[in-house]
């Protein structure tokens, strides 16, 4: 249920609460930065469950099943930083612009979100403070100093996406997202495709813009990095087995895309 104030601003976020940003191999050598924005489901104590049934916040509505595992391992093969966010899209989605209608989701695919009706201003702020701001504070803050530090850095955006959407089947199992930047995209599609065992999208089953994006835009695109979104089916990483997986053959295709940004010497 939702906890009686759960729109009161101090409950968010208390000594019970787990902090927002996940960060793994933070000193990692790899050109790599990997972001993960819908990593996790915590929802704050004093927001009680949002309203949804433990099955309804197992959903792709939460968060993007299967990706936290994968993001893990390849941060590990890759020796990449990765910085994840804890908390559920359905607190805040921390790869929407504030503005978006999808920030704070009243409804998300079908289903009503009975603890987002009727937010405060403060209530919303308080999501933006404490969640969404500490995430991409994070993200700034990594890339500042490896630019400092003169560190190549090449962002990657992964996601998971659900393998049926509004009756309709995907066939994709993976694709890449991405809107400006034309140098990294098509090296992954080109990886993806060269294992001839995948249906591959490009720009399906989402394409990165402004108006639905935040994190590339922000972090990659505005900051004049080379960027991809990537998005895997999660009927393939619904799994530890399938996690581990589709983590090798990812790390396998970026230690070859680096070996390649490398001989055109756009990793310095």
């Amino acid at each position: 249920m939702v906890l009686d104030g759960a729109s009161d601003t101090s409950l968010l976020l208390g000594k019970e609460d787990v902090p927002p940003v996940l960060e793994q191999n933070a000193a990692g050598a790899s050109p790599f930065l990997l972001t993960c924005d819908h990593y996790g489901r915590a929802i704050p104590r004093g927001l009680g469950d949002l309203g949804l049934t433990e099955s309804e916040l197992a959903r792709h509505i939460a968060w993007d099943i299967g990706i936290a595992g994968v993001a893990d391992a390849l941060s590990k093969h890759l020796g990449a930083h990765l910085i994840a966010q804890r908390y559920s899209r359905l607190v805040i989605d921390c790869n929407r612009p504030l503005t978006a209608p999808g920030s704070i989701p009243r409804i998300s695919e079908s289903t009503i979100i009975p603890g987002n009706e009727g937010l405060t201003r403060d209530a919303a702020a308080a999501r933006r403070q404490q969640v969404f701001d500490p995430y991409h504070r994070r993200i700034g803050e990594a890339i500042d100093r490896r630019l400092r530090a003169g560190i190549p850095t090449v962002l990657v955006a992964l996601h998971s996406f659900t393998a049926v959407y509004a009756g309709i089947a995907r066939p994709w199992h993976v694709g890449t997202l991405y809107q400006r930047d034309s140098r990294l995209p098509p090296l992954l599609l080109k990886g993806l495709r060269a294992q001839g065992d995948l249906v591959v999208g490009d720009n399906e089953p989402y394409a990165v813009s402004d108006e639905t994006d935040y994190t590339i835009p922000v972090h990659g695109e505005a900051r004049g990095l080379m960027n991809t979104g990537l998005e895997i089916r999660q009927d393939l990483i619904g799994d530890e087995a399938g996690e581990r997986q589709w983590a090798d053959r990812l790390a396998n295709i970026f230690g070859e895309i680096e070996i390649e940004l490398r001989a055109q010497g756009l990793l310095g």
